[in-house]
């Protein structure tokens, strides 16, 4: 297992994240994603942690916030040591009946922290997210309630979800000229099917030094290998009662087509060339993993002992790539001709 920083900190995570969304069952929309118990939840991360990983991701609205009181319960079961394990968590869905039991505002904040703390058994969270952007709440409320957060030792590091480019960017300014703790990560869905974020958001990461957590790197299971053009989603199966997130599908069955032979020809399984390429990807810092048996989380695993070679990469790219948008392709004339330059120099 590899362990890379996460964004401009000096905190290691390992290239692989658990994913606690299957954890639970409780409501509508989390039954149809996973309903593991206590017992299979201590199996999983138990086995996650003998493979390496050092990195929980979970969130106060999944399943209600009976995963956050599960993965807190194992870790106390487990006798995991708290300097063992980097603990994520979120905050801004709706959890509980009230106005104000949604969003970012900090009355909402500092109530959803003290509730993740109890609910994980937990003294502090390693990274604390907004899981989404707050039309409603001013950008400086949000950064500076986080910033109490960091102050009083409730947090160590504050981090970002489903954010727009210009919207972090924004809070990296606020951030910086009011002297308050930036954000130092992006968790954000990125797959071979859904490359969406490297028109804006992958540069400005790379530009900003934030770190990239992904998640759903197998587009809800549909790079899964169970899949193609002539394959049905199976009672039972994500894609078959949650069909999310929404991805072109014949640009996604290209990709399947692709990754099938180059995982024929190295014998391993299409979700772990799904996984091979994301961990390829220089913007990731770790990719998040959600499984529901021991057997898949193994397999995902392995992927990171999957090398792709620049042609299979070519090749993957080449099926995936997106399709020419404004002002990207007025950035590949103009420019042209410094990035030969700058070729060049570097070449002397």
């Amino acid at each position: 297992m590899q362990y890379r920083t996460l964004g401009n900190t000096g905190l290691f995570v390992s290239q692989f994240c658990l994913g606690t969304m299957t954890f639970g069952g409780e409501g509508e929309l989390w039954s149809k994603i996973g309903n593991l118990q206590q017992s299979d939840a201590e199996r999983l991360i138990a086995r996650a942690r003998e493979a390496g990983i050092n990195f929980i991701d979970t969130a106060d609205v999944y399943s209600e916030g009976l995963s956050e009181r599960i993965t807190g319960q194992a870790l106390k079961n487990l006798g995991v040591p708290r300097d063992e394990v980097v603990v994520a968590s979120k905050v801004f869905g709706e959890t509980g009946r009230g106005v104000n039991a949604r969003g970012l505002s900090r009355y909402h904040i500092m109530e959803g922290v003290k509730a993740s703390l109890r609910r994980l058994q937990l003294d502090h969270i390693d990274l604390y997210q907004v899981h989404g952007f707050d039309p409603a709440t001013p950008i400086e409320e949000t950064l500076s309630a986080l910033d109490t957060l960091v102050q009083q030792g409730h947090v160590r590091y504050i981090g970002v979800s489903n954010w727009a480019a210009w919207q972090i960017m924004k809070a990296l300014g606020i951030a910086e000229r009011k002297g308050l703790n930036r954000f130092q990560s992006l968790q954000a869905y990125y797959t071979l099917a859904g490359r969406d974020l490297e028109r804006e958001i992958v540069p400005m990461l790379e530009s900003e030094g934030l770190g990239l957590m992904v998640w759903s790197p197998l587009a809800g299971g549909l790079l899964s290998g169970k899949y193609g053009r002539d394959t049905e989603a199976e009672e039972g199966n994500r894609r078959a009662t949650f069909d999310f997130p929404p991805v072109d599908r014949e640009r996604a069955f290209d990709c399947i087509d692709t990754m099938r032979s180059i995982a024929e020809t190295k014998g391993v399984s299409v979700a772990r060339i799904a996984l091979a390429w994301l961990l390829h990807q220089p913007a990731v810092t770790s990719v998040i993993v959600g499984a529901k048996r021991i057997g898949q989380l193994d397999d995902n695993i392995a992927a990171a002992q999957v090398t792709l070679s620049a042609d299979e990469l070519a090749e993957l790219d080449r099926v995936s790539e997106l399709p020419s948008e404004y002002p990207g392709w007025m950035f590949d004339r103009q420019g042209a001709f410094r990035r030969q330059q700058l070729a060049e120099s570097r070449q002397r």
